[in-house]
């Protein structure tokens, strides 16, 4: 290995230790007094009563961990958007499971919950997996609430989604664990099949202190809306358990006995590991965004036995076409490339950058797929589309639309892998978070932006410094440093990838070695839903 290799693998190694060390601190939620809490008043944590319900040993993968890191920092925070939802098998059934973190403000939802919330539904609805609700909420986080009651993507759409499901034949189960007030007392009621723990779960519309501000009756909470109460006179709840793990294990024996599903049909033969090791990614992915790589060597090192049958290997090289494996799933492949590559007329083409030829292979191929119904996995490092006279003359604009149509209406399942650079309508035309792929994952190396930190804050601070100036401001080279400077630090903050899964624009940022794991359950996911629609691309100039 040369010395390059070596720095490259120091950096990328230590970019993955401060990811377990961030997502350690993610997974103590509200904190180790707020754990010891719950233990105390006989209740598991939301990740413990996760793991106790998910298949020991068996995969899972934790969907947006980091949503709402550093965003309600006025407010106390909100780790993890106080939610927790994995993907995983219970008794062998792949399964979403969604599990409301009474640790951080005792469950309350923020507008970041809200959207991790509809997330999941999402998933579920998409690839029509079962979803367990656990739910132990205060409801809605009031001093925040117009931001999260109101608007189409809000609170309320979570009970529209429960009666979509529902019509859908989607299964939902709900164990309420502690709390389940006001609004979010519909979410169990809108399950198919909703469970109580007695006397730490509670389900009503206006606890004990409204009723009796609201019509002067005076009573209890545990007789307003607890288990005995829900179980044998009202009936809105189907099975009383005496504790946590009661509740669980009456969820694992329904999910037990559901039938099998019909399937969508992607090919899948026995999985084989990469010839070449994985464990390489780190050496080759550089640690300066400006160096170049060969793409080409991080794929040997994700698809089975390292193989792969490239499409259009000569043509439109600052794209690369393939089919391959992974994890014994036929999928099809497109990847930048992000080394300087020379044409047959011996034009060198900029590395990451997407040009003419690059956009007409990658739409053909993208149909080829679905043609052929093979899932797509995007493997982005994009700087965007090739600029200049001679592209814009060659129809640039055209050729990037066609792509972006290809990949708008493509009806295969899509998965999303941010490398490196995920800039500008590179972003759209490599399946960003607008183009509805299953699953959206960023490696510790990615950025996510209009355009790199250093470019923009180059644009932004000529328009400064042309404001400054109009105002008869003097601009010494020392402020003109100080401005850009300024200016950079605070747009590769938003660039950084932990700024991007906070907001969920990706489901998680990953190590890469759990690539093919991520890849792998998606797929085996969106094999639950048949695909019901045929691709077509409507009107396209060719």
């Amino acid at each position: 290995m040369d010395l390059n290799f070596n720095k490259n693998e120091d950096h990328n190694k230590l970019q993955r230790s401060a990811l377990r060390q961030r997502l350690a601190k993610v997974k103590l939620g509200g904190g180790q007094k707020s754990i010891d809490k719950q233990h105390e008043k006989g209740k598991m944590t939301a990740r413990e009563r996760i793991n106790y319900l998910l298949d020991p040993k068996a995969k899972s993968i934790e969907i947006a961990a980091f949503a709402g890191e550093d965003m309600y920092e006025e407010h106390g925070g909100c780790p993890s958007g106080g939610v927790v939802i994995k993907m995983g098998y219970i008794k062998g059934v792949q399964c979403l499971v969604v599990a409301n973190d009474a640790t951080v403000k005792a469950g309350a939802w923020f507008p970041i919950t809200a959207k991790k919330n509809l997330r999941a539904q999402e998933i579920a609805i998409e690839n029509r997996l079962p979803i367990i609700y656990l739910v132990d909420s205060a409801g809605v986080y009031l001093p925040l609430q117009d931001e999260i009651f109101p608007d189409k993507e809000h609170f309320g759409r979570i009970f529209r989604n429960n009666a979509i499901m529902s019509s859908m034949g989607i299964t939902q189960i709900s164990a309420v664990m502690g709390s389940c007030v006001a609004g979010g007392a519909y979410l169990p009621i809108m399950s198919d099949e909703a469970l109580i723990v007695d006397k730490t779960g509670s389900i009503f519309l206006a606890g004990s202190y409204l009723v009796k501000a609201a019509i002067g009756e005076t009573i209890d909470n545990e007789t307003l809306g607890g288990a005995t109460t829900h179980c044998e006179i009202s009936g809105v709840t189907d099975y009383k358990a005496k504790d946590d793990k009661d509740a669980l294990d009456t969820i694992k024996n329904i999910i037990d006995k559901i039938g099998d599903y019909d399937k969508a049909g992607f090919n899948r033969a026995k999985a084989i590991k990469p010839k070449e090791n994985p464990e390489d990614i780190y050496g080759i992915i550089p640690k300066s965004r400006s160096d170049q790589y060969d793409m080409y060597e991080v794929i040997k090192r994700l698809v089975d036995d390292s193989e792969f049958d490239e499409y259009k290997a000569g043509y439109g090289k600052t794209i690369i076409t393939a089919y391959a494996r992974i994890d014994g799933w036929a999928v099809g492949i497109v990847a930048n490339q992000r080394q300087l590559v020379k044409t047959k007329s011996g034009e060198m083409q900029f590395g990451g950058v997407i040009y003419n030829d690059s956009a007409d292979k990658a739409t053909r191929f993208i149909a080829n797929c679905n043609q052929k119904k093979i899932p797509l996995v995007f493997l982005q490092d994009v700087t965007g589309f090739m600029v200049g006279s001679k592209s814009e003359h060659s129809g640039i604009i055209k050729d990037g639309a066609k792509m972006v149509n290809a990949v708008s209406n493509s009806v295969v399942p899509k998965f999303t892998i941010v490398i490196g650079n995920s800039y500008g309508a590179g972003n759209y035309a490599m399946c960003g978070k607008a183009y509805d792929p299953r699953l959206i994952v960023a490696w510790p190396s990615a950025e996510l932006a209009v355009m790199s930190g250093n470019s923009a804050a180059k644009v932004l601070l000529q328009i400064e410094t042309a404001s400054l100036k109009k105002k008869g401001e003097t601009i010494t080279k020392e402020k003109e440093e100080a401005l850009y400077k300024e200016i950079k630090d605070r747009y590769d903050a938003q660039v950084s990838p932990y700024y991007a899964a906070a907001r969920i624009w990706t489901d998680a940022i990953i190590d890469p070695l759990d690539t093919r794991t991520w890849i792998s359950m998606g797929i085996e996911a969106a094999n639950h839903s048949p695909i019901e629609k045929q691709f077509n691309m409507g009107v396209l100039q060719v």
